[in-house]
């Protein structure tokens, strides 16, 4: 299973965000792949993960606070 790097808005980064967070507590990944792939997307994607140094309102929506909890013991 593979992630693009790269997104084009704010919804398609909070988008993969999840999915991966998803797959991981639905057991279809390893904690490790979760890890190195959420940290490679948000340094990839910061402008549109960020502003100020804190999420952005449509990451924050989208993703939930579960899924920002892990997000931010991640990064």
């Amino acid at each position: 299973m593979e992630f693009k790097m790269f997104y084009k808005s704010q919804v398609e980064v909070a988008t993969a965000l999840c999915e991966l967070i998803d797959l991981y507590w639905d057991n279809k990944i390893k904690e490790q792949f979760m890890i190195e792939n959420i940290k490679k997307i948000v340094e990839n994607n910061k402008d549109k993960v960020f502003k100020d140094n804190v999420y952005t309102s449509v990451v924050k929506q989208k993703c939930g606070k579960r899924r920002l909890d892990i997000i931010s013991k991640i990064i």
